[in-house]
């Protein structure tokens, strides 16, 4: 049981990493990114080759990240010049990043047997190594929407017309934000597929849900206002997320239809609040005589 839950937690704490990026362009930007399904094995991908062919480890992992990064500016570029729709602009670059994957790995799944990781496999290592890196980037994060410009980014999503009639370029802050959102994601994908030893082609399938989950998960159970305290309920709605999985398919559930489960939990998530608002209308009012009343819209 112990191990299943350091193996839980370890799992959440690298999946958190992705969290955090589609937090940025989920809430922050306000934007349906679904080039996270493509950004994902992306950052596997660039990492996992670069190590078999003798790159240092962490030079690779930063490496992802930056592969990342170039991949939102793409979907930002697609959306702000080439005026392209959100959603559309995230499909082309998430199938065209299938490809790409697919060339940079040269086949659909690069192991990383007896290759020098940053996951050295001892105990408590991938623990320490993947809280660490959360923890940097969490008071990263936290100073940079604190910037000037991350306060822009964070005000972008809520109220571009303020930031235009104040002559800010909101095309650029949009590519900046997507830069940051996918490079956090396929610095996750290089995290996962140097703690899982190889890089697969199809393991972005179903990211951008799994980040969704995390996201509401976190919101829901800790919530909060300002910046630091969502980035660290993301982070906490990550494990919490792995932890429901974990005890899912401990209860006999095939791993076949876990992303099933997870679509369906996030849909009921999403519509909560309309059930609880037919809920408090239907309510019948107690009056002090013992009257019953429908309640007034």
């Amino acid at each position: 049981m112990q191990g299943l839950i350091l193996l839980t937690v370890e799992q959440g704490l690298a999946f958190s990493v992705m969290a955090l990026g589609v937090y940025i362009s989920f809430r922050i930007l306000n934007y349906a990114d679904l080039s996270v399904d493509g950004t994902f094995p992306l950052g596997a991908a660039t990492s996992a080759s670069l190590i078999s062919a003798g790159v240092d480890p962490y030079i690779a992992t930063l490496a992802a990240l930056f592969a990342g990064m170039a991949a939102g500016a793409v979907t930002g570029l697609l959306n702000t010049k080439a005026k392209i729709s959100e959603l559309l602009s995230g499909i082309l670059t998430m199938t065209a990043l299938y490809s790409i994957n697919l060339r940079i790995m040269g086949k659909s799944n690069l192991p990383l047997l007896n290759e020098r990781l940053i996951i050295t496999g001892e105990p408590y290592n991938a623990l320490m190594v993947f809280g660490i890196i959360l923890v940097i980037l969490i008071v990263l994060l936290y100073v940079f929407f604190h910037t000037e410009i991350g306060m822009a980014v964070r005000a972008l999503g809520s109220n571009p017309k303020m930031l235009i009639s104040l002559g800010i370029n909101t095309d650029g802050l949009k590519v900046l934000s997507l830069s940051l959102s996918n490079g956090l994601v396929a610095l996750s994908g290089s995290l996962i597929a140097q703690y899982q030893g190889f890089a697969d082609v199809g393991m972005g399938i179903g990211t951008i849900v799994i980040g969704l989950a995390s996201v509401i998960i976190g919101e829901m159970l800790i919530g909060g206002s300002g910046i630091l305290r969502p980035l660290i309920s993301v982070a906490a709605g990550s494990i919490i997320y792995r932890m429901a999985i974990s005890m899912a398919m401990r209860a006999g559930m095939p791993p076949t239809d876990l992303k099933l489960v997870t679509a369906v939990g996030v849909i009921l998530i999403l519509t909560l609040p309309q059930f609880k608002g037919i809920a408090r209308f239907k309510r019948p009012v107690i009056e002090p005589a013992g009257k019953v009343q429908k309640a007034e819209r």
